[in-house]
């Protein structure tokens, strides 16, 4: 595995460590640019909520099982999507 790859998982751990859960999956979907995160084993959402234009919460009987990010590699630190550049 290359450096930079290494690099990365390793900035990425104290975000990982503070998830909900102890354990999650994570899929992310190139061509479609969404990510997904989830923290139980596959199960249907009773009910999904829109956080803003970007990211959906899914829940089970009030409990958040799952997370999807659209436009993920546009995503920035602070939640919201990168504005595209000016050309």
């Amino acid at each position: 595995m290359a450096p930079e790859v290494l690099a990365s998982i390793y900035q990425a751990i104290p975000a990982l460590l503070s998830l909900p859960e102890r354990q999650s999956w994570i899929d992310y979907d190139l061509e479609a640019d969404v990510l997904y995160i989830r923290f139980q084993k596959p199960m249907p959402a009773t009910d999904s909520r829109l956080v803003n234009d970007d990211v959906l919460l899914r829940e089970r009987k009030g409990k958040v099982i799952g997370i999807t990010i659209m436009h993920a590699s546009q995503m920035g630190k602070d939640g919201k999507r990168k504005k595209a550049a000016k050309r």
